[in-house]
This record gives structure tokens, sequence and C-alpha cells, in this order.
């Protein structure tokens, strides 16, 4: 599975430090410079149930700076993920992708539910 992650992000550093702590071995991309593909995007996007929003970072700069709120809306899912597969710090971290689920963001809880 992989995870992608930005290295000055708490809760990037809580969800790699969790699944070290469980023994469970993943694949460490930096979202900045290798964001996820479309692809990866759409699957996520499949197990987000659809809602294109999940897959952004609503609290982050480039969002506001872009101002989102008010585009994202009127988007396409195309034109979304292409967008969130150029611009790394729009998409919500940390972003784990395993076979059979995603995960973004990190709820302990979730993701015990999703691991274990």
């Amino acid at each position: 599975m992989k995870i992608y992650t930005y290295k000055n992000c708490g809760s990037c550093k809580k969800a790699t430090k969790w699944l070290d702590t469980q023994g469970i071995s993943y694949d460490e991309r930096p979202i900045r410079d290798s964001p996820p593909s479309v692809n990866e995007l759409k699957q996520m996007l499949d197990f987000q149930e659809g809602d294109l929003r999940k897959l952004f970072n609503t609290a982050g700069g480039d969002y506001r700076e872009l101002d989102m709120k008010l585009k994202l809306p009127k988007m396409s899912q195309a034109e979304a993920l292409n967008l969130l597969s150029s611009r790394g710090n729009l998409v919500k971290r940390p972003f784990l992708l395993g076979d059979s689920f995603g995960l973004v963001g990190f709820k302990e809880d979730l993701w015990l539910d999703a691991l274990t």
C-alpha cells in the first residue's frame, strides 16, 4: 500500500508512526513532489463514495488561494482530478491507498477498522 505524506504535516507523522507501531509496511511518497496519479485519485474517489470534496485539503493555503470553495462545485470530475494530480498541496493528507481500501486524513479508529 502507498501513503502520500508531507514532511511538515502532524497528521502524516501520527499516521506513519501508527503504521510503524502496528507493524504495517507501506510505501511512503512525498505528496508535494509526487502527487497521486489520476488513476489513484479515481480509486480513492470510489472509496470515498464519489465525494470529490473529501479528496481536497480544504484547510490548506492552496485551496484558499485558488478559491476552490467556489470553483470545486462547478468543476467536472476530470478537471478536479487533473488539478489534484498536478498540485499535491491540494490533496487531503495523509492519503493511504491499498488494494481494497482508501483513507484520507488520519482517524485512528477508521484506520484500525480498515487495516486490522
